[in-house]
């Protein structure tokens, strides 16, 4: 049996993410990128985390730094009503940061990929910063920000670890796709299970193979241009 409440909850948390991770981690990528200084290795360094630590790890400091004993969970819970940990506000947040790596890496290296003679090209028409960033930076990037927000998409959709525990698998609340068949797994209902996993397994590789099409003929048609 088919948990549809969890699957559009996993889809309405990877939306949520990609539109509060996404713009910040362009500029972060795009500033990256063009500069260049002794601390940036750390930089960096913070940022890919999440690709090495367990999940179980930024799950804990994720849910300390967001608890009721917290001043974010405080401060949260005053302004909202509600509870930061145990919500969906908490799991966005969760999201967010889990997913930075995958939103920036793959954005820095296109805008690494645009040639410093572009830049000074841009400067010599007299076009501004922001000018320069829409017209030019924003469309010669375009297929690493598509490769982004593909890939931020995917792993929101199979993120496991720290959605359990920032999230604790509230049916209807927090319980992702994932948590899902982790609890029928548990209640040994392998049927529901493997349909989950199924369903789980073809979106993933849809969105990356189309990201990667996608990602492939912008270039192609980059440079027949």
């Amino acid at each position: 049996m088919m948990d549809w409440t969890a699957v559009i909850l996993s889809v309405k948390l990877a939306l949520v993410t990609q539109l509060f991770l996404l713009p910040p981690a362009i500029i972060c990528a795009r500033w990256l990128a063009l500069t260049s200084f002794r601390g940036k290795p750390w930089i960096e360094g913070v940022l890919a985390l999440p690709l090495v630590l367990p999940p179980t790890v930024i799950g804990y400091y994720l849910l300390v730094a967001m608890g009721g004993n917290s001043f974010l969970g405080r401060w949260f819970e005053v302004l909202f009503g509600q509870p930061l940990a145990f919500s969906f506000s908490g799991l966005v947040v969760a999201s967010v940061l889990v997913n930075i790596p995958f939103a920036v890496q793959p954005a820095q290296r296109a805008f690494e990929a645009i040639s410093l003679e572009v830049h000074e090209a841009a400067k010599c028409c007299g076009l501004t910063f922001w000018q320069t960033f829409h017209r030019i930076e924003l469309p010669l990037a375009w297929p690493g920000i598509l490769s982004a927000m593909m890939m931020t998409f995917a792993h929101t959709l199979g993120e496991f670890g720290v959605v359990l525990m920032v999230g604790g698998g509230i049916p209807g609340e927090t319980q992702t796709l994932s948590i899902s068949i982790y609890d029928r797994v548990q209640a040994f209902d392998f049927s529901s299970a493997g349909t989950m996993s199924l369903l789980l397994l073809v979106i993933s590789l849809v969105t990356i193979a189309v990201s990667y099409g996608m990602v492939e003929r912008l270039m192609r048609r980059r440079r027949s241009s």
